[in-house]
């Protein structure tokens, strides 16, 4: 898949904008603080209804006004989608092929992206909630039915912490109730996460051995609250972890146990790669991204988009080459950069703009 063109509107320092991308290559170029991320934004922004920036969606609205639009026609194996947002203080409207998606998980997934910034090493060493939210956004564009079933779950989850919250005598018959909820859906978030951490694994692990020169061996593991080692018996195991985290939870009024709670680990040659080099952990996040540029396109039959967030300067020249290998497969490519002198062996067929204070020009080659 490819985007043939994005329309945006009060986004971030964009007033009003129109451009026309090339289906191969595309690069951003420009001093700092003019723009050039928030394209890469608005495009993330398109296929998964969020940024990956801020978790506040008025931050994205021009300071202006009090509302903004992002849309893109979408090129598929299939023909092409015409994509809609629209964001104002009521909420959010999502269109595909101009009719509105009554769910989120009807939207995500008509257009996969995989971004690959400088914050993404932050997946090594950062908080948990920085690798559920990568679980969360990578999953959900390949399997809508993860967003479903994690909306839910959030939803109960909301609804059991709000009660110990605000109840002073707990009633036991209705917290069992919610937690019978809570085990159904918490139990197919793990299950799905289980499927995607084992599958990301198999391709990253070949990924990393070929960057390392057949040196290191990557191995990623799903840290559980839950006893996740018998599959079958899960929801057993998810009832015992909150029977025995129960006087906990009535203390500490919230939930202990769940998905919401669960992290993800890799591992270098058996050595938690937390502790590894600055490199090694460029390395295991470059070998991840592959992976699911990889995996995206086993499962949907159609190649993501890549968003390349000024990372080829943070990027060795072996690390580099074997992005560019990647790029050089047909994958619509766009890269933000302050300069091209870095930049080597790029592919013939490209693009470049120049972004100056939201104004984007398109170079003559």
């Amino acid at each position: 898949m490819w985007l043939d063109s994005l329309n945006i509107k009060h986004f971030r320092n964009y007033k009003n904008t129109t451009v026309n991308f090339n289906p191969e290559l595309n690069i951003f170029l420009g001093r700092n603080a003019q723009g050039k991320t928030n394209i890469l934004e608005a495009i993330y922004f398109l296929a998964l209804t969020r940024s990956h920036r801020t978790r506040t969606d008025k931050n994205l609205v021009h300071f202006e006004h009090d509302s903004l639009s992002v849309s893109g026609l979408l090129c598929r194996k299939s023909g092409k989608i015409p994509l809609e947002i629209n964001l104002a203080t009521k909420g959010r409207v999502t269109k595909v092929n101009h009719l509105k998606q009554a769910k989120l998980s009807d939207y995500v997934g008509q257009m996969n992206v995989v971004l690959f910034a400088p914050e993404d090493l932050q997946l090594i060493k950062g908080a948990p909630v920085i690798r559920r939210k990568f679980i969360d956004m990578e999953l959900g564009q390949i399997k809508p039915l993860y967003l479903s079933d994690l909306s839910n779950y959030n939803h109960v989850l909301k609804q059991r912490n709000t009660y110990l919250k605000n109840s002073d005598k707990v009633d036991e018959t209705f917290l069992s109730v919610l937690d019978e909820q809570l085990i159904d859906y918490g139990c197919r978030v793990i299950l799905h996460r289980l499927d995607f951490i084992q599958k990301l694994e198999k391709v990253g692990k070949k990924k990393h051995y070929e960057i390392s020169d057949q040196l290191e061996e990557l191995s990623i593991t799903y840290q559980s609250s839950v006893n996740v080692g018998d599959k079958d018996h899960l929801a057993d195991c998810f009832k015992l972890a909150l029977e025995k985290n129960r006087s906990r939870d009535l203390f500490k009024r919230n939930t202990s146990v769940g998905p919401h709670r669960d992290d993800i680990s890799f591992f270098i040659n058996g050595i938690d790669a937390s502790f590894g080099s600055q490199g090694q952990h460029r390395s295991v996040v470059l070998s991840i991204k592959l992976a699911e540029i990889e995996l995206m396109e086993s499962i949907t039959n159609e190649t993501p988009i890549l968003l390349l967030d000024d990372v080829m300067s943070e990027l060795d020249n072996t690390r580099q080459l074997k992005l560019l290998e990647t790029i050089s497969q047909s994958i619509q490519t766009f890269i933000t950069t302050t300069s091209l002198d870095h930049l080597q062996n790029l592919p013939e067929n490209l693009s470049v703009f120049s972004i100056q204070n939201g104004q984007i020009t398109v170079n003559k080659n």
